[in-house]
């Protein structure tokens, strides 16, 4: 965090650090070694802020970059369960149900993309 041109103390990153590997603000200011009206404190100081939900979206997009990794075995369950003939037929009809609906929507997606693509192109906006 440092590196990239913040202001934060030391002590401060090390909150930050604290405030997403620990339970609670109090635990958080416990970890980092500081009191904890000094971390509510620091939560309100719009750069200490910005330095945390930056850390808390890095953190997040972590996950879901996971989830995204899981996809292919969540599907195969899915088609598992739908073609499995001993499987109770309501869970084999909402599976279908998840195939359908989603599909549907992943084509969707893909023309509004599609579109979207078409419209920055011919407005010069695109990326």
């Amino acid at each position: 965090m440092a590196g990239e041109g913040s202001k934060l103390t030391p002590k401060q990153e090390q909150a930050v650090l604290a405030l997403m590997t620990n339970q609670g603000v109090e635990n958080a200011a416990r970890a980092a070694g500081i009191g904890a009206r000094t971390l509510y404190r620091w939560l309100q100081e719009p750069l200490f802020d910005q330095a945390y939900r930056k850390a808390r979206r890095a953190a997040f997009g972590q996950s879901a970059a996971r989830l995204q990794q899981a996809t292919g075995v969540a599907v195969s369950a899915i088609l598992k369960v739908m073609v499995d003939q001993q499987t109770p037929a309501s869970a084999r009809l909402r599976a279908a149900e998840l195939v359908l609906t989603h599909g549907a929507k992943a084509i969707e997606i893909e023309d509004i993309e599609a579109r979207v693509t078409a419209l920055e192109a011919a407005t010069g906006s695109g990326e």
